[in-house]
């Protein structure tokens, strides 16, 4: 796992213009779908570097893989919560494997399914030795949720870094996004696997997305996959 920034959080983090071009080149060509997951025995060898996006339903985490990857149809949203019920992985020129986890937080899903779908899971971010972070997404209307910190709560125990990530910013006034990350931020603080960092982003507006695709450049450049 790539080594968490000493506390405290920052508010901003400021991206050289060789950063942002890392981040553009990396995702220059296509991304490509590789497989669905459903068991750890089903996993793609380890090889590149790996990145995950965790969230609840409906956080727009299908809609920021898309304008992460330039492909707007790469990762597919569900309108039914709780659909997505495998591990999908895209691989950036097989230099990076991207992971879609499934949503959680659905109420509506059965729970013997739930249940399965977090064993795999669980099991996926403690053994995977490629994984180099996880984005957790939540949305900026609506904070930090209980489900939010149990995945927290399993990320700090098992040592696999994290790093927040607000979305749908272009939903709330300037005043309310700031607040929401100033109270993240003191949310994961003293969190030891928390990246001391929270990115915001809007899919809609591309907001914060050359951001984000610099920093994801760092953890591949930091592997030499680029």
């Amino acid at each position: 796992m790539d080594s968490v920034s000493s506390k405290p959080v920052s508010t901003d983090i400021e991206y050289s213009r060789d950063q942002k071009e890392a981040g553009r080149l990396l995702f220059e060509r296509p991304v490509t779908f590789m497989k669905s997951c459903v068991s750890l025995d089903t996993l793609p060898p380890m090889g590149p570097p790996e990145i995950c996006f965790a969230g609840r339903s409906n956080v727009g985490k299908s809609t920021l893989i898309n304008a992460l990857t330039n492909h707007h149809g790469l990762a597919r949203a569900s309108n039914t919560p709780g659909r997505t019920q495998e591990l999908n992985y895209f691989s950036a020129q097989d230099r990076l494997y991207v992971v879609d986890l499934p949503g959680y937080g659905y109420a509506k899903a059965p729970k013997y399914k739930v249940a399965a779908w977090t064993k795999l899971t669980r099991e996926f971010l403690r053994g995977r030795a490629t994984l180099r972070r996880i984005f957790i997404l939540i949305d900026s209307r609506h904070g930090l949720k209980d489900v939010d910190l149990e995945l927290m709560d399993m990320l700090d125990e098992t040592a696999v870094t994290y790093q927040v990530v607000l979305t749908k910013s272009d939903k709330i006034k300037k005043g309310q996004l700031t607040r929401a990350q100033t109270a993240t931020l003191a949310a994961i603080a003293k969190r030891p696997a928390a990246f001391p960092f929270v990115a915001v982003t809007s899919s809609e507006k591309n907001l914060g997305i050359v951001e984000l695709r610099a920093e994801i450049a760092t953890l591949a450049l930091s592997e030499q996959a680029l």
